[in-house]
């Protein structure tokens, strides 16, 4: 046996001081009485006057309220099994951890700006799998696509610029990737969302994409930065910066958002392309995209679920309130007249 609601016996206070209070009422209207005179001689007097009904009464009313808290609280035992039913789409998240990603165009970085738009995707799903892949000068999966959305924010968490060890930044390899950890079966409900600013230095990102189209996934891409550029921070171990990163000419590099490579990619797989925001408006139009689109059903999944009883506890409270309206509250006459 347990209780779905339980939060809901906190009324019962409200019912206990109900209870004392009418009790209360009842012991004080006996005890007025008792100052007229001797009881038992007034009840004689007064016949019709019954105290034991009036307490039945109100144990009865007291009674079928706490039944009724009862039932708010809804009584459950018993369980069965109950096959849950998903329909959703899965759904890839590329993230870029290229060293061009620490860059403060956005505060704190590129890439906790991405980081943050990732959280808020995952806890915008609702039935949608989701997978995560992390990308540099190469590409690994870091998340397989899964409906433990706790289990994606933990994987996201650990997703640092020391995650790829090779460093570049190679969009090919990342649609490339994010394509394996799609099913291969099927041809459609595939998004992939590549979060990232935009620069490759490896080239055939657009090949990619086309071939990541063949098989059927739609790739909306959402460019972290600003096309005027900002310099890349270098920080010691403590995390404190020390300067900027430098070309071999000792220059300071400058990372620019490419969006038109970010466009191109998108509009070749029928996705579009959109520039970060601090109020992740993109965010609403993605989701508005994905939200037309065709979903399929996922694999169901047994769960136990407890059979409500609260049916039970409310039949009584009904009776015993149905019983206390026809229990007469004083006693019937018998009419004779008294001796003379």
């Amino acid at each position: 046996m347990r209780f779905a609601e339980p939060v809901n016996f906190v009324i019962l206070l409200g019912v206990f001081a109900l209870g004392l209070f009418v009790f209360w009422a009842l012991a004080r209207k006996r005890k007025l009485m008792q100052r007229f005179g001797d009881l038992p001689l007034l009840m004689k007097n007064a016949p019709h006057i019954n105290f034991g009904r009036q307490w039945s009464k109100a144990v009865l009313v007291v009674i079928a309220l706490a039944l009724v808290v009862t039932a708010l609280a809804r009584l459950q035992f018993g369980t069965h099994l109950e096959l849950l039913q998903r329909e959703g789409i899965d759904i890839v998240v590329a993230l870029d951890l290229s060293r061009s990603m620490m860059a403060r165009d956005f505060k704190p970085s590129r890439l906790e700006k991405a980081k943050q738009e990732i959280r808020s995707i995952i806890d915008r799903l609702n039935g949608d799998r989701i997978g995560l892949v992390a990308f540099a000068g190469e590409a690994f999966i870091q998340c397989p696509l899964t409906l433990d959305y706790s289990s994606a924010r933990f994987l996201l968490e650990a997703m640092d610029f020391g995650t790829v060890s090779v460093q570049g930044t190679s969009l090919s390899s990342a649609i490339e990737m994010a394509s394996e950890a799609f099913s291969q079966k099927e041809k459609k409900h595939k998004v992939l969302l590549l979060l990232t600013d935009g620069e490759d230095h490896e080239g055939g990102a657009e090949e990619a994409a086309e071939e990541a189209r063949r098989h059927g996934v739609k790739i909306y891409t959402v460019g972290i930065g600003s096309s005027v550029g900002e310099p890349i921070p270098v920080v010691d171990r403590s995390g404190k910066q020390v300067g900027f990163k430098k070309d071999q000419q000792g220059e300071v590099i400058v990372s620019r958002l490419d969006e038109i490579t970010l466009q191109k990619i998108a509009l070749s797989t029928g996705g579009k392309y959109y520039h970060t925001t601090a109020g992740e408006i993109e965010l609403d139009r993605i989701f508005d995209e994905i939200s037309h689109m065709e979903k399929k059903e996922l694999e169901g999944t047994l769960v136990t679920r407890y059979d409500d009883r609260y049916q039970w506890p409310l039949l009584i409270a009904i009776i015993l309130i149905v019983g206390e309206f026809f229990l007469p509250e004083r006693k019937k006459t018998t009419g004779k007249a008294p001796d003379a």
